[in-house]
């Protein structure tokens, strides 16, 4: 099952857009990526949570602890595998992001489920729950074997064109969206799925796409000790 679980006369205007069009989406929107024939998969859910502070419409989003042994030090969105005692995607993704960042599952209103979304290099099929935080509680990293900080990023920051370019790694055939705000530098799966939700929510400005920089240089300013990203909610 995809698209909106609501309906669109209870969802805050300002994200009605993007759960409207979550009806008519498909992985192909996403990624050029699919599992090979026969591949074996995991399933996996990651929670985008939108909600809204003085400053405007944000999302909740969390930075992995840099010992971890996959994905480490990069930002992403609360999620992980589907555990067999999960009330599928949805109940993963509650249960998740509360582990990891300890958001209170009763102040949030999952409103749509996008399509299927398969990460080759951690063979995960991922389906990400769309959600309002209708009754915001406090975020922090609980466990920081696991996660180095918890912030809510701004959609305003993020659409910001001083804080957008692309990145690719020389020898792959691959470039992809990328973000730096507050200290983050957001690419890869999140970076990609936040691109294509910024421009489907009615948010998206135009943006030097011209401007690629290489990742493992960007990669090396953003693991220098010079700040953390903030934490506070």
């Amino acid at each position: 099952m995809t698209g909106r679980l609501v309906e669109l006369d209870t969802v805050p205007e300002w994200l009605r857009g993007l759960v409207e069009r979550s009806d008519h989406l498909d992985a192909a929107m996403f990624t050029r990526f699919g599992p090979p024939a026969g591949a074996r998969t995991r399933p996996a859910a990651v929670l985008v949570l939108f909600g809204e502070q003085r400053h405007g419409p944000d999302v909740l989003l969390l930075r992995r602890a840099d010992t971890l042994g996959s994905h480490a030090g990069q930002v992403a969105f609360p999620g992980g595998g589907i555990d067999a005692g999960d009330n599928g995607p949805v109940g993963a993704a509650l249960r998740e992001a509360e582990e990891e960042t300890g958001v209170d599952p009763a102040g949030v209103r999952p409103v749509a489920l996008l399509p299927e979304l398969h990460v080759p290099v951690s063979a995960f099929v991922v389906t990400p729950v769309l959600a309002h935080w209708g009754t915001p509680s406090p975020v922090h990293a609980v466990d920081p074997g696991e996660t180095a900080a918890v912030a809510r990023v701004p959609i305003a920051a993020l659409v910001d064109p001083a804080n957008r370019f692309q990145v690719r790694r020389a020898g792959f055939d691959w470039t992809g969206p990328a973000f730096a705000v507050d200290g983050l530098f957001i690419w890869g799966f999140t970076a990609g799925l936040l691109s294509v939700l910024l421009g489907l929510g009615g948010w998206e400005r135009e943006w030097d796409t011209g401007d690629v920089r290489d990742l493992d240089a960007v990669l090396a300013e953003y693991t220098a000790p010079a700040g953390e990203p903030r934490s506070d909610a």
